[in-house]
């Protein structure tokens, strides 16, 4: 079966070749100079904020293992972080907003560093300190750096349009830095012992510090609230406009149901075996002549979304984001039914989570280009830290749960669904509303909410406002 596996990954790497080649050829690309350095700027820091994230993912739980820690301190370890995001991303989110973006992402740098540190030390403590500053850390990655980039985007005056490219290359970017950092990691790992990525990693940190320090300018939200206001501002903004709440639901619902599948595609994949003797199932997780080909899949996967990424230019050529995102969301929701419909075949299970991974590489990309078009300058870290809490909910109850496998992928599903249904709803709203309020001197654009309430102005070309419009 691991020909499967191999054979897959050949196959997803051509597709991905040829993919990315018609979208350079083919597709119309951003030719401005100034844009094409700005994305420059930008992607280098992002990228070696992604690779600081990647190095340490692979060998956290085979860390803590070599401490000797029990399986029930390791889970309690990683709940910690996913709650320390929860609780703590809105204040992190407000005080971007308030004394700079730029400051917080020098922020996550030495938060992440210190976490890095924390490894060091067989202290169940000391670690849980760490599991902290990595829960902030996570939460400031996550909206810090977007929210920098959506803004000196828009301050510049380039076309919205290109503000999907951005995110397209982000996700295409990122996928290519989680294989390299996986090898890097195993690289550094099998030579100096499981502690050494994370100080790889703290290497990076530095250094996407020091560049952020040399050539990033600060920007902000609303300076003059506190943050208590600005706290206030962005749930008035949640509950009142309701575009930005269906963006809040589709981000918790399908980024809940992505972690839960990184934590379950391992035993969904690995073959089972019935103890005769006990009349029990275990997956075959050990080394063996049936164990899975851990780095191909991944690999495959990071691949598959690649191919997302490019499928992202090629089905905004078409139509707008809220319309094509409706189906994306479906067949995710379609392609996590595999390890129930179909338990025990590697081959479908296989297929269905490939699709389900491209459907990730789309996501991300529309998901910002969504929320740079309706989420409000003033608090756009604050509310996409507030997007954080009920996806880092569902993924800690589902951790304290111990539920069947069928159980968490049919709760996967359910959220999928879910999400799809908000994406309609968005979608119908999308539809609704007047994109052009006014337009003066040939270039600004107004869009408004349905209710006369101010969503968000954007300085977009004539011409480019009626393209949205069609």
């Amino acid at each position: 079966m691991m020909n499967i596996f191999i054979s897959g990954f050949a196959i997803l790497s051509i597709l991905c070749i040829i993919l990315f080649v018609y979208t350079r050829t083919s597709l119309p690309s951003v030719g401005d100079a100034s844009f094409k350095q700005f994305q420059r700027i930008y992607l280098v820091v992002y990228m070696l904020a992604m690779a600081g994230d990647w190095l340490q993912g692979p060998h956290v739980y085979a860390l803590y293992d070599s401490y000797g820690m029990s399986a029930h301190d390791i889970e309690v370890l990683f709940v910690a972080g996913f709650g320390s995001s929860m609780i703590f991303g809105t204040i992190v989110g407000s005080i971007a907003d308030k004394y700079g973006r730029r400051a917080n992402c020098i922020l996550y740098g030495i938060l992440y560093g210190g976490a890095c540190i924390t490894k060091h030390f067989n202290n169940f403590q000391i670690l849980m300190v760490g599991r902290l500053l990595g829960g902030v850390a996570t939460s400031i990655l996550y909206s810090a750096f977007e929210s920098w980039m959506v803004y000196e985007h828009h301050k510049r005056g380039f076309n919205q349009d290109s503000l999907g490219n951005v995110f397209s290359h982000a996700v295409l970017g990122n996928s290519l830095v989680a294989i390299f950092a996986g090898l890097i990691a195993q690289f550094f790992a099998d030579r100096f012992g499981f502690v050494a990525p994370f100080d790889v990693s703290l290497t990076v940190l530095t250094i996407m510090t020091v560049i952020i320090i040399f050539t990033w300018s600060e920007n902000f939200g609303d300076k003059t609230s506190d943050i208590s206001a600005s706290f206030s501002n962005a749930f008035k903004s949640i509950r009142t406009d309701h575009k930005i709440l269906c963006l809040g639901l589709i981000q918790s619902l399908f980024e809940g149901s992505m972690y839960i599948f990184v934590l379950e595609w391992t035993p969904a994949l690995t073959p089972e075996v019935h103890e005769p003797a006990s009349g029990t199932v275990r997956h075959l997780l050990s080394s063996g002549d049936n164990s899975i080909p851990h780095g191909h899949i991944f690999a495959g996967f990071m691949v598959s979304i690649m191919i997302g990424s490019s499928l992202f230019k090629v089905l905004s050529n078409y139509t707008n984001v809220e319309s094509f995102m409706r189906f994306v969301l479906f067949i995710a929701a379609i392609s996590l039914s595999t390890p129930i419909i179909f338990k025990g075949n590697q081959l479908f299970v296989f297929i269905g989570f490939l699709v389900f991974e491209t459907c990730v590489g789309i996501f991300w990309p529309s998901l910002g280009q969504m929320r740079g078009k309706y989420v409000p300058e003033a608090t756009r870290a604050t509310i996409m830290n507030f997007f954080r809490i009920p996806l880092n909910f569902i993924v800690v109850v589902i951790l304290l749960q111990a539920l069947p496998m069928k159980t968490i992928f049919e709760c996967c599903v359910v959220f999928l669904l879910l999400a799809t249904v908000c994406q309609q709803w968005l979608y119908s709203l999308y539809r609704k509303t007047p994109m052009l309020e006014h337009v003066e001197n040939g270039s600004q654009m107004s869009a408004e909410k349905s209710d006369g309430a101010l969503l968000v102005e954007h300085k977009t070309p004539l011409l480019d406002v009626k393209a949205e419009m069609v």
